[in-house]
């Protein structure tokens, strides 16, 4: 399958269902937001193969689960390899479906390999635990043991942002825990999840072991209400997490739910490297990541300095093809989401900040923007804006610019240029949010550390080892009349 995806123009994205691709039904079409043309199809589920599904992932979650450890860890090896080998051909689905640099699109395919790999070291650490039950006198003469079960059917609901890597995640810590998994993907990339199913299933992943759907928010909402369901990964935005989980119910829940991301520039960093490392990764993938930088705060001492410095790096961006190697800012999503920036940019102006950079449009692509000094009350400042605009804003004293970001009603990462160790203490330890970056802005991420937020940013945390826990189900083993401790006095 992974061949005739690379193959196709434009690309079919089949579902896959009860162990087999089908485009059956009637196709939907994905227009590239770059070439403004049709790059891939893909077929909506219907009521029917959504229950389909459903029943097929529920009758064959035992036969996942008792799939010896090492045997998933070998698959998922297997697939960290396969993604090096097609780093190339899913990259360009990416570029073509999203309008995603490809040489960023090269770079999210690295880290598939590195998700994978490490989904398949933590099967490998998946355990038990035996309980000092003899500590108390009713425990006496009794043994008591755990382990960590597979919750049964799990459902992974992905972005468009990060498309290969997110599902990566989702299914191969799924996969990793024991659980059948259904797969709800993206519109805006269906070509590309598809990608990463058929890469999974070419490394070995049993059918019985996942399923992918197709469809915007319906067929989310359906695949959350089936009561099969044991747990629900969820990316995306807070209004969308909320009809999630009100549609699950009782399940489980890990929510990703977004931010708009602090980068804090005090005055004894390194201005060089602070404005040099906040261009590349405000703009990438332009700036569509919960965890871009969104909002940069420099003490006022160095305020005219940096923000010299910072329009000098993002003037150097190149701006085009997202094919083009050389690129470094392609298109957004689709033209509505550029529209939407460019307003707020020109909304931020209204109400006082200075254009200092950017605010032009050509369709979906938004060139770079800077705005100096927005309002606080301005939505660049405000809301989540994931798209290619960074606002700087000067602050005086760290409590203060700690106290302003806290203001937020998200709180996944943040980020920190500081030499001084109180400094970075402080901001750690008083920041409201699920990651702080030191000497780096808040767009970065090891795919093997714990990754989430609080608030309004979503709950639990994403990366294997955490993923596996919400995966899976403590289960405990009692043996009465039997003790490894003694039978007391």
């Amino acid at each position: 399958m992974l061949r005739e995806l690379f193959s196709g123009e434009p690309a079919l994205a089949p579902a896959y269902v009860g162990g087999r691709w089908t485009a059956d039904g009637t196709r939907a079409p994905r227009t590239g937001p770059y070439t403004r043309s049709v790059v891939s199809q893909f077929t909506p589920a219907t009521p029917d193969q959504i229950a389909a599904a459903v029943r097929f992932a529920d009758a064959n979650a035992t036969a996942v689960a008792r799939l010896a450890p090492a045997t998933r860890a070998g698959i998922l090896d297997r697939a960290a390899e396969l993604a090096v080998e097609h780093r190339a051909g899913i990259a360009r689905l990416i570029a073509l479906e999203l309008g995603k640099p490809v040489k960023d699109g090269l770079g999210e395919l690295d880290r598939v390999a590195d998700t994978f790999a490490v989904c398949a070291a933590e099967t490998r650490r998946i355990g038990g635990a035996m309980l000092p039950v003899a500590g108390w006198d009713r425990g006496v003469g009794n043994t008591a043991l755990t382990y960590r079960a597979p919750a049964g059917v799990a459902l992974a609901i992905t972005p468009f942002n990060a498309p290969a890597n997110l599902l990566a995640h989702k299914l191969g810590a799924s996969f990793a825990a024991g659980n059948s998994t259904l797969v709800k993907a993206p519109p805006q990339a269906p070509a590309s999840s598809a990608a990463v199913v058929a890469l999974l299933l070419e490394a070995g992943m049993p059918a019985e072991a996942v399923q992918l759907l197709h469809g915007g928010g319906a067929v989310g909402a359906a695949l959350c209400a089936a009561r099969e369901v044991s747990v629900i990964s969820f990316t995306g935005s807070p209004e969308t997490g909320a009809a999630v989980a009100r549609a699950a119910g009782a399940t489980r829940l890990v929510l990703e739910l977004g931010g708009n991301a602090a980068t804090i520039v005090c005055a004894d960093a390194d201005l060089a490297h602070a404005a040099r490392t906040c261009a590349r990764t405000g703009y990438t993938n332009s700036g569509q990541s919960c965890i871009s930088v969104q909002r940069i705060y420099v003490q006022r001492s160095r305020f005219d300095e940096f923000l010299a410095a910072f329009r000098s790096e993002v003037d150097s961006l190149r701006v085009g093809d997202p094919l083009d190697p050389g690129t470094d800012v392609g298109s957004m999503v689709d033209e509505d989401a550029a529209v939407r920036v460019q307003k707020w940019a020109g909304e931020a102006v209204d109400q006082g900040a200075r254009l200092v950079l950017g605010g032009t449009r050509d369709g979906a692509t938004l060139h770079p923007t800077i705005l100096a000094a927005p309002s606080p009350d301005s939505a660049v400042v405000r809301e989540e804006v994931f798209g290619a605009l960074v606002a700087v804003l000067p602050f005086d004293d760290l409590a203060g610019v700690i106290e302003t970001c806290n203001q937020s009603r998200y709180g996944l990462q943040a980020g920190l240029f500081s030499t001084d160790l109180g400094t970075v203490i402080t901001a750690w330890r008083d920041l409201r949010v699920g990651g702080l970056v030191v000497n780096g802005s808040s767009n970065y991420r090891l795919d093997h550390v714990p990754f989430g937020g609080v608030k309004d940013s979503g709950f639990g945390r994403e990366s294997p080892a955490q993923m596996i826990e919400d995966y899976t189900v403590i289960k405990t083993l009692i043996l009465r009349g039997m003790s490894v401790w003694g039978e007391g006095r």
